[in-house]
């Protein structure tokens, strides 16, 4: 391979490993994507000491490798958070399990009422906190307003008994959404 294609496969698993570690830092990949990492880093030695002439293959170059570097220190500073217990993401994450284990030990699956709207609001606030949104102006009754406001036209809309409400993020914003319960 000469230097426009090496240059070209560098942009091409750069932009590879970026997603990958977005992915394993959101907990969709299981595990580092080390080989892909070593991949671009022998890509950068390649050429790193040789007289690159060429002027724009040299900026590209330069800045591909800038690039890497910047996301390398941003990768460790991040798996070092995690390594501690600090990564915002992480712990988000973590207390959404929590709560999903003290759902399944409790064998309750509230539907409507005082405890679905409050499993509704600690979902609600966790969603709202997750992208990093004001919670200070939200209240239970709030919430609870705003189901009963929304249950009858959706119920008569679609000609159901009951309506299941989750909280869902669109847009980075977090919504409510009803699913109807067919009797």
């Amino acid at each position: 391979m000469g230097l426009p294609e090496d240059i070209a496969q560098l942009e091409k698993d750069l932009r590879e490993l970026i997603i990958r570690y977005e992915q394993y830092f959101c907990g969709i990949e299981k595990r580092e994507p080390l080989l892909l990492l070593e991949a671009a880093e022998r890509t950068c030695r390649r050429y790193q000491n040789v007289n690159i002439t060429n002027s724009m293959y040299k900026f590209k170059y330069n800045s591909l490798v800038a690039t890497l570097s910047v996301h390398r220190q941003k990768w460790s500073r991040i798996n070092r958070l995690i390594e501690e217990g600090k990564y915002n993401r992480d712990r988000f994450k973590m207390s959404l399990h929590q709560r999903e284990g003290a759902e399944k030990s409790s064998k309750r699956t509230p539907k409507s009422g005082g405890a679905g709207v409050e499993k509704i609001y600690q979902d609600y606030l966790a969603a709202c906190s997750a992208c990093n949104l004001p919670v200070d102006h939200l209240s239970k009754d709030k919430i609870a307003a705003a189901i009963e406001r929304q249950k009858p036209a959706i119920m008569e809309k679609y000609r159901c008994s009951d309506i299941e409400f989750a909280v869902i993020v669109e847009g980075g914003k977090p919504r409510l959404k009803a699913r109807p319960v067919r009797s």
